[in-house]
């Protein structure tokens, strides 16, 4: 991965009123990278992502893309950066291929075989007017403006919101595209397995501040592995293991286990059940979604961030 960053974002801060809606963000992108941002609506993510825009003013705190400041380079920016709304509005009375050109020359940039092989991999027909697309079909018509543009950054905000499964894997494939391109992207999503899927970094955004960020892999170690076990023998045993949760017992014997363990003692479970006599053994590895809830399933907002080089 490249070390150049695009995005750095350091204790920001923003107020509406008296409502503090965010309290602490710390977050870049680098070349190369795309960065899950996640969090449930309400969280910060898009309050976040319009200071990045320079659509809103940061009260505290640093905000810049590719090392300008966002509120006062907010139009030189975007010269340099193509963004997607979850919610995307357009003008009924152009139809959908004038609507992607004209994003396209809002940019600087021109309608370019790109352009034309995404109408056909996203199944658009643009010669319908944008007041008789369904929100589905509106989506592609940025999504293809957007990824077609050849900008540095790209930010999307709930892009694939109203897709159907075979136009987000099109979205996957074309984000796959741009990150081999060396491009930098922040994809913000409360759909946890799409992030999975494509993010090499992941920030959570819990009440206005950041909790956790860095690699899955870095992360999965503070979540659970999942575990379902059949032995010969019963497994009352579990009960009494501190990193053993959510456990259920079936069979007449009790010989049959399904539970959650702490990862970091996932090695020691096994020995013990060892002596159970294992006949079937599945172990799946920890999910984002067991990660985003082990966050938003507790209760105690003062739960400190975590981050990881």
């Amino acid at each position: 991965m490249a070390d150049q960053v695009i995005l750095n974002v350091k204790h920001l801060q923003k107020k509406f009123g008296k409502f503090q809606a965010l309290s602490d963000i710390n977050l870049q992108v680098h070349q190369g990278e795309v960065v899950g941002f996640i969090g449930p609506n309400g969280a910060g993510k898009s309050t976040t992502i319009r200071t990045i825009l320079g659509m809103l003013k940061a009260d505290r705190g640093v905000v810049e893309v590719f090392g300008e400041d966002a509120w006062s380079k907010a139009v030189q920016i975007h010269q340099r950066l193509a963004y997607v709304p979850g919610d995307v509005y357009l003008w009924p009375n152009f139809t959908g291929g004038q609507t992607i050109d004209l994003l396209l020359r809002m940019n600087r940039q021109r309608h370019n075989a790109k352009t034309d092989e995404l109408i056909k991999k996203f199944e658009l027909d643009p010669t319908k007017k944008n007041q008789s697309y369904s929100k589905g079909n509106r989506q592609k018509i940025a999504l293809i403006a957007a990824l077609s543009a050849d900008v540095d950054f790209y930010i999307f905000d709930e892009p694939t919101s109203g897709l159907d499964p075979l136009n987000e894997v099109i979205f996957q494939e074309e984000i796959e595209r741009l990150k081999n391109e060396g491009k930098a992207i922040l994809l913000s999503s409360h759909i946890l397995s799409e992030v999975e899927k494509m993010g090499d970094t992941i920030a959570i955004i819990r009440q206005g501040k950041i909790i956790e960020s860095g690699s899955l892999t870095e992360m999965r170690h503070l979540t659970r592995t999942n575990v379902s076990v059949v032995a010969k023998k019963e497994l009352l045993i579990l009960k009494q293991l501190s990193s053993v949760h959510q456990l259920t017992l079936a069979g007449d014997l009790q010989n049959q286990a399904e539970f959650s363990v702490d990862t970091d003692d996932l090695q020691s479970v096994m020995q013990t059940l060892m002596s159970a006599e294992i006949v079937n053994l599945q172990i799946a590895p920890p999910t984002l979604e067991d990660l985003f809830m082990r966050y938003y399933g507790d209760t105690d907002a003062n739960k400190g961030v975590k981050t990881h080089a």
